[in-house]
């Protein structure tokens, strides 16, 4: 794997992994009435597909079961719709998504 793609995984576990200390202990309600919960989700998914899309083909090949193309396409619709974020989308994606691609990441990222 190329340095810069660890680089670029390291930064999607991250964020993932931010993402997941945002909604401990939260609800799905929670994204209504807090919007720097909504807003700190957003990024972090923002940050997951800008890094994901800097991944070369060859290293998401040894992850394809990541939803590539998913995550960033995510990312664009989040960047250029940003008018239009559904909060029902960010919670599951927080909360059903991340999970799933930070388990298998975890796996694929070469240890230091």
């Amino acid at each position: 794997m190329h340095r810069e793609d660890a680089i670029r995984l390291r930064h999607i576990i991250e964020a993932a992994e931010t993402a997941q200390e945002f909604i401990t202990g939260r609800r799905r309600d929670d994204l209504d009435s807090d919007r720097m919960l909504l807003f700190a989700l957003v990024r972090a998914i923002e940050i997951m597909g800008e890094a994901a899309s800097r991944v070369s083909a060859e290293s998401r090949s040894l992850a394809s079961a990541v939803p590539w193309d998913d995550i960033i396409g995510m990312r664009n619709r989040l960047i250029h719709a940003y008018h239009k974020v559904d909060p029902d989308i960010v919670w599951r994606t927080a909360t059903q998504e991340i999970p799933e691609v930070l388990s298998v990441l975890r796996t694929v990222l070469p240890k230091d």
